[in-house]
């Protein structure tokens, strides 16, 4: 009988809890688990798109916490984590080699880089069996009352088709793993090998919660759940500071530390024990949102990350180096928006309102290329879903999913109604300081540079 041994790829699904990947594998003879860490997420990539690494130290720690989180938990399964630090097309397939192994399995991701690079591989390693398990989203593909290329083409009219659809129950850990065949001393030189990890540059202390990893995040959701924040959700999710104004959860749901399965377990849970509200309905309808961009990605591929998106005509817009690192900088003639990007440099992280406040900055009153936003957005987030941002970015700069054609905020008018005290301003030293738009020369010709 030949020996089955079954290789985990792990990506955005660091966790045990609710992984069907690991129910899938626990009937294995023998079990790899590796998670690839790609040298290219910390160089510039290409010089025709925005440039600069792809993770920055805010995203890195929290991925390399939480690898160290699913590690720990493998091990008390009887697994052993592998973290290689190199592409998955030249790390994997000696792995394949090595172990002998007959089985590949990943959790199914909804943007084309990562589906490119799993069919480059399998094509060219066809004898092996390759198998992606959706563990990242509420519904299962088969569930949904349309096709992939039918999907509705805002998101009002796909929340009305899926919100009376069932949500599977989340599956418990498994009680044990199948063999490992990694040597330890193996795994340790791999870990040597990953970029150092920089020091916390904010010492908030509501910052310092952000920490990756199933167990913390799991650890906040049960906080946030045994207390009376849920029912007033709705009325405080567009402030602009605060640990307590919003669920908090992206960053673990971003990497997969915990599923969007329990956390509506969770939520159901809670209306049954106290209430269920408008806040609490509202929750829900922010995750519905997070799938709507899920399926926008798999139905659109390369287009949501393309100048145009899913329009016939280019954007009237461009790329101003000034201008986009005066914005990056926090630094613009905008004090408010100044101090939302001040916070995001400083704690990887910055409210919903905050975001789409900068995005229409950027795009509508600093005529900047949405995708240097977007890109920018992808390096610093600890809570980077590239779903989630990119389809974000393209529905304020008009050209995915917002059936308006983007959306312009006056940014005087989101300062007067969500910080008219200039606290937050205050807090984030917002204060506009030598903020003109454009470098000029002698001829006050723009130098653009």
């Amino acid at each position: 009988m030949n020996r089955k041994t079954s290789l985990i790829w792990f990506s955005h699904d660091l966790r045990i809890d609710d992984n069907p990947i690991l129910h899938m594998a626990a009937h294995s003879d023998a079990l790899v688990c590796v998670f690839f860490v790609e040298p290219e997420w910390f160089q510039p990539i290409a010089t025709s798109q925005p440039s600069g690494p792809r993770i920055g130290p805010h995203r890195w720690r929290f991925l390399q916490q939480a690898l160290v989180d699913l590690s720990e938990q493998l091990t008390s399964l009887g697994q052993r984590l592998l973290v290689v630090f190199g592409s998955p097309q030249q790390a994997l397939p000696p792995l394949l080699q090595r172990f002998s192994v007959n089985r590949v399995l990943r959790s199914t991701h909804a943007t084309s880089y990562e589906q490119r690079q799993w069919q480059q591989l399998r094509d060219a390693h066809c004898q092996i069996e390759w198998l992606q398990i959706d563990s990242h989203d509420l519904f299962q593909p088969q569930q949904l009352p349309f096709a992939r290329d039918q999907l509705p083409t805002s998101f009002s009219k796909f929340r009305k088709l899926v919100e009376p659809l069932p949500i599977a129950a989340p599956l418990e850990p498994p009680a044990c793993l199948p063999w490992s065949p990694l040597d330890q001393q193996a795994v340790k030189q791999a870990a040597a090998e990953l970029p150092q990890v920089q020091p916390l540059p904010h010492q908030d202390s509501d910052w310092l919660q952000l920490i990756g990893g199933e167990r913390s995040g799991l650890a906040h959701l049960a906080r946030y759940f045994d207390s009376e924040m849920p029912l007033c959700y709705k009325q405080v999710r567009n402030e602009l500071d605060g640990w307590q104004h919003s669920t908090k959860l992206s960053p673990w749901l971003a990497l997969g530390c915990i599923s969007v399965r329990r956390v509506v377990a969770v939520l159901k849970q809670y209306e049954q024990r106290f209430e269920a509200n408008e806040s609490t309905y509202w929750i829900y309808f922010e995750l519905l949102w997070r799938e709507y961009f899920h399926c926008y990605a798999k139905r659109y591929g390369n287009r949501i990350f393309q100048f145009r998106g899913l329009r016939d005509a280019r954007p009237l817009t461009s790329f101003y180096p000034q201008r986009f690192r005066q914005w990056s900088q926090g630094q613009t003639q905008y004090p408010l928006v100044n101090a939302c990007i001040k916070q995001l440099n400083a704690t990887g992280y910055m409210s919903n309102r905050g975001r789409q406040i900068v995005a229409s900055c950027l795009v509508n009153e600093m005529q900047v290329d949405w995708r240097y936003g977007a890109a920018y957005f992808e390096y610093q987030l600890v809570d980077y879903d590239p779903a989630v941002n990119w389809g974000n970015w393209q529905y304020i700069a008009g050209v995915g999913a917002d059936p308006r054609g983007g959306r312009h905020f006056n940014i005087e008018k989101q300062q007067q109604q969500y910080d008219p005290d200039g606290d937050y301003i205050r807090r984030w030293q917002g204060q506009v300081v030598n903020a003109a738009c454009d470098a000029v020369d002698g001829a006050d010709w723009p130098t653009y540079s």
